[in-house]
């Protein structure tokens, strides 16, 4: 593993008790960073769809760390597979909540501290769906497309304010989000992947700390295929 050197900076990671979260937070704290994890499975159970629970931690992490130079938005959820005219409205609102209100919360209220300081590093986790559309999983493709949108126009928005925003998308990953699928389903994603298997967290990691390190310097409102050749 090549080393980056996060000494003296700290990060929020959402989502980061399990899988890629979890592989990025020990990625960070082993290159030195001081973390805070926001998510509903941690102590501090925040969830990143309500505004009023981001704003509690927020207030929790500064009072931890100081100042926030790294936030990760990684919490997310893959929904139900089935068709749209199938799909239940309560699900996809959820699925909408989490994986794009979700970053934009956390955006909205990590990056006027950034912004104060002059400098930051934002890296949202969307998906490869979110380009190509995964077929009976409309809600997961519209939110990580959301998200990579998102990316572009905060991006753009904070260019020259010492703030970097990019943007992971990934192939199917082998976590727990999987088992929110059918093996069916799950097949189908590994039959799309040139490689022939699923991409490690691990490998996540590494592309994601790159972005949040002090030489991701002159790239922002970027978006990072991680899938095995997929895209």
């Amino acid at each position: 593993m090549n080393q980056l050197d996060f000494k003296g900076k700290t990060a929020i990671v959402t989502g980061g008790m399990q899988g890629i979260g979890a592989a990025i937070v020990k990625r960070l704290e082993s290159s030195g960073a001081k973390v805070a994890i926001w998510d509903l499975d941690g102590p501090g159970k925040v969830d990143v769809a309500s505004n009023d629970s981001i704003l509690g931690a927020l207030k929790s992490t500064l009072n931890q760390l100081g100042r926030i130079d790294i936030l990760v938005n990684n919490a997310g959820i893959a929904g139900p597979t089935m068709p749209v005219v199938d799909y239940p409205i309560e699900q996809w609102e959820q699925v909408i909540r989490i994986d794009l209100n979700g970053p934009f919360l956390c955006c909205r209220a990590v990056v006027p501290h950034m912004v104060k300081a002059g400098y930051g590093r934002i890296v949202n986790i969307a998906s490869v769906a979110g380009k190509e559309g995964n077929p009976n999983a409309a809600a997961y493709a519209a939110a990580t497309g959301g998200l990579i949108a998102f990316t572009k126009a905060l991006g753009k928005e904070l260019a020259q304010s010492g703030v970097l925003v990019n943007c992971v998308r990934p192939a199917a990953a082998q976590t727990a989000i999987l088992d929110q699928v059918t093996p069916e389903f799950a097949k189908f994603m590994l039959s799309k992947i040139p490689m022939g298997r699923f991409v490690k967290v691990e490998e996540i990691a590494a592309m994601v700390c790159w972005l949040a390190s002090e030489d991701c310097s002159f790239t922002t409102g970027g978006v990072f295929d991680i899938s095995g050749g997929r895209a």
